[in-house]
């Protein structure tokens, strides 16, 4: 038998050549994505490996065998026995040219831009400009434009490769920038002149090329090579987005993405990208404080740590130790063994939740974050998903493009950047009902006492969850944090259970995971958050907590506080603290420290510290080191932070089944609690850019027009509005978004704070 040829290309690959070197690529792929693969440099500007290709730069021109005239390498498709070149005469001829005719109205302002030291055209130019330019003619100037406080306009610079439009509109999907005019005319803008308003708004000083888009904040604070890069992670929500601090003697000056695929990607949330604004606040905690009757003096360490050690001791098993939910896991853990050496079984992060019924605490996702664009049904209960989590949004928005439906079952009806295949918008009291509606048509057997009635729209979603191929159910922070949020997850896990469907519950804090699971929760017969401060302790140890916003009933929580015997452990002495807590030990922040959090996948993500410490502050997990060790406890023998990390050993706590009982009806509006997404903890209350950017509403109460005008009241009124045990007076905003019945008020603003989260209020004209 003769021998056949055979075929080493895999069916979905084509044979290439660039530069000499033979290579496989994907057919449709680009000859840049091959030479890119291959490590074989080809000079670019409108290219963007996560945008659509534009191909109107023209600078990645190369010379492709048989064709007449040089090929744009982002737009020309391989074809097998392809043969490129980069280096002919003609190649480098053709990208020399356009080289100088970008050149042409180019402010040749190097020395002073503040892009100069990391600006492709600048690297470039140097490659492929001319030493002198042969146009005399006058540079045409292009007038600025207030896009915002994050992002600083000089398009005198752009060069119009587009990429900022492609990215709000394909990425952020809000198609906020767009080309004006034509010919040399044609400039980049935003039509109506209002700021940017995508949560995604920094990533466009990423894309632009050139110094056209440029961090208002860092802008002329320093140069690129002044800076140092370290590796560190977003901690304001659980995604755990990988970024680099760019750090000037122990300052923050600039926070840029770090890439990684599975988390997110290349790109950066403005949350992330800003709040080491905050950083730098007036009110940092900077030397240990102690406090000698009404009077706070500042003292040493070992007289803080002895005074504090004093109460801690003395409060022994009746002390309740209460941490924010993006405490580190090696801070968490040694909380918890702090609180088992004391003797005391009250301990919790979970300072925002309001049913504690089936001991609920975060799981990771049982759909990761990097699949969910892969997702073909999705199910959004009480979820405002593009303020919780933006980049977990923008992965959505993805699975929209592909097709994917979604729907939502919500007291409001946030705006998202896909289409909503189906919704339900109902008061925050009928949201279990809703869901369990859907429960009862996908078949699902109902937790006893969850009652249902069935609706079309119900059966539709029922059926869309039943018949995917990937489907998934996310829980948002208005479910987690609902009154009878037990329910929901009870009738949420059953739903997924029947139709397959994969559950994904947001967790309320960026390291709520890697807390549960290194022991920071109620021990045996403890008492949760809200039990200790519906009860008050006679001593309570506060970790990295701003008591005035970050408790669920803050109203409830100052009452507890203010009759006990507090030791605070702070980034920032707020007034509110010092008027609450005996003792105040200065800890940093996350950018300032080494730790780990875990995100909302369950992977554990390590941070470098960044930023110098202020003043005389330590690092959390040194102080409690200092701490167990005054104290003569276990545990605390270790001496750095490699043997803190030898003896972790997390474990997942197991889950409870108890429900709510259901509340009465009461008569007044329904309260409906989110939390601003640039004020959810002490650093980004204190960023003054993001509390300047419009999507930092203020405080203000929402109502539906039904509502306002059954109660006299219009746009830009003041309305009176109280639950019986607080009161406040807030302006008026109306719109039809708003479910009937219920009142949107959001926390953490001082004027909400008297009110409960979970409240009916009585609303009238101030």
């Amino acid at each position: 038998m003769s021998a056949q040829p055979t075929n080493n290309t895999a069916p979905d690959m084509v044979n290439i050549e660039i530069d000499g070197k033979p290579l496989q690529a994907p057919k449709g792929s680009m000859i840049i994505q091959a030479a890119d693969k291959a490590g074989i440099p080809v000079p670019r500007f409108c290219y963007h490996e996560k945008l659509p290709i534009a191909a109107n730069c023209r600078m990645c021109l190369v010379d492709v065998e048989k064709m007449p005239k040089p090929a744009p390498a982002c737009a020309t498709p391989v074809m097998e026995g392809m043969k490129v070149t980069t280096q002919t005469k003609r190649a480098l001829d053709a990208q020399r040219n356009v080289m100088e005719f970008l050149l042409i109205n180019h402010p040749l302002d190097c020395p002073v831009c503040d892009q100069g030291g990391e600006c492709e055209l600048q690297d470039l130019s140097m490659g492929y400009g001319r030493s002198v330019s042969r146009f005399v003619e006058r540079k045409r100037v292009v007038p600025d434009e207030d896009i915002g406080p994050l992002v600083s306009t000089d398009m005198t610079r752009c060069i119009q490769c587009t990429r900022c439009i492609r990215f709000t509109a394909d990425v952020a999907g809000t198609f906020e920038l767009g080309g004006m005019y034509r010919g040399e005319r044609l400039q980049i803008g935003t039509y109506d002149g209002k700021p940017l308003m995508t949560e995604l708004s920094g990533n466009v000083i990423d894309v632009c090329p050139v110094g056209a888009l440029t961090n208002k904040v860092f802008r002329f604070r320093a140069r690129a090579w002044e800076l140092v890069a370290r590796e560190s992670l977003g901690y304001h929500d659980a995604l755990g987005s990988n970024l680099f601090l760019h750090v000037r003697r122990g300052e923050v000056l600039r926070t840029v993405p770090r890439d990684n695929e599975a988390v997110n990607e290349c790109w950066l949330s403005d949350r992330d990208r800003y709040s080491h604004q905050g950083l730098q606040a007036a009110d940092r905690a900077t030397r240990p404080l102690v406090r000698e009757g009404d009077a706070w003096r500042e003292a040493s360490w070992e007289e803080a740590l002895a005074a504090a050690g004093k109460l801690l001791r003395e409060a022994g098993a009746d002390l309740g130790v209460l941490a924010h939910p993006a405490t580190s896991n090696e801070e968490g853990a040694l909380l918890a063994s702090l609180a088992r050496g004391l003797g005391t079984a009250h301990a919790d992060h979970r300072l925002k939740a309001v049913d504690f019924a089936d001991a609920a605490f975060a799981e990771p996702f049982q759909l990761p974050a990097a699949e969910l664009e892969n997702a073909d049904v999705v199910l959004l209960v009480g979820c405002n998903l593009r303020h919780e989590l933006p980049l977990l949004h923008q992965r959505l928005h993805k699975a929209g493009k592909r097709g994917a439906k979604v729907f939502a079952i919500s007291p409001v009806d946030f705006e998202f950047t896909f289409p909503v295949a189906g919704k339900a918008i109902v008061a925050p009291s009928q949201l279990p009902g809703a869901l369990a509606a859907v429960a009862q048509a996908a078949g699902a057997t109902l937790p006893a006492g969850v009652a249902a009635g069935a609706n079309a729209q119900a059966e539709a979603i029922a059926a869309a969850l039943a018949g995917a191929r990937q489907a998934v159910v996310m829980l948002g922070e208005m479910a987690e944090n609902h009154g009878q949020a037990s329910w929901l997850r009870a009738t949420a896990r059953a739903l997924a259970a029947k139709t397959g469907a994969r559950l994904n519950r947001i967790p309320q804090g960026a390291n709520a995971v890697g807390l549960a699971r290194h022991g920071l929760r109620p021990g045996q017969g403890g008492r949760d958050a809200g039990a200790m401060l519906a009860n008050p302790l006679p001593a309570y140890l506060l970790y990295g907590i701003e008591p005035a916003f970050d408790f669920a009933h803050t109203a409830k929580a100052l009452k507890a506080l203010s009759g006990a015997k507090v030791v605070a452990f702070a980034a920032f002495a707020s007034e509110e603290l010092k008027a609450l807590a005996r003792v105040i030990l200065p800890i940093g922040a996350l950018p300032e420290v080494e730790a780990t959090l875990t995100n909302l996948d369950g992977t554990d993500q390590s941070t470098q510290a960044g930023g110098k410490l202020p003043g005389e502050a330590r690092a959390g997990w040194r102080v409690l080191r200092a701490l167990g060790g005054q104290l003569g406890l276990d545990g605390f023998g270790f001496t750095d932070l490699a043997g803190l990390r030898a003896g972790l050993r997390p474990a997942a706590p197991a889950a409870g089944e108890g429900l709510a009982p259901a509340p009465a009806a009461d008569a007044g509006l329904e309260r409906i609690t989110t939390t601003p997404i640039y004020r959810g903890d002490a650093v980004l209350r204190r960023a003054a850019a993001l509390n300047a950017h419009p999507l930092t509403r203020g405080e203000r109460i929402v109502l539906n027009p039904e509502d306002a005008q059954a109660r006299g009241l219009a746009e830009g009124a003041m309305a009176k509005l109280g639950d019986g045990h607080g009161n406040a007076v807030l302006p008026v905003a109306v719109d039809a978004r708003v479910a009937k019945g219920a009142a949107w008020v959001e926390s953490d603003y001082v004027a909400t704070a008297p009110i409960s989260p979970v409240a009916r209020l009585a609303v009238v004209g101030a």
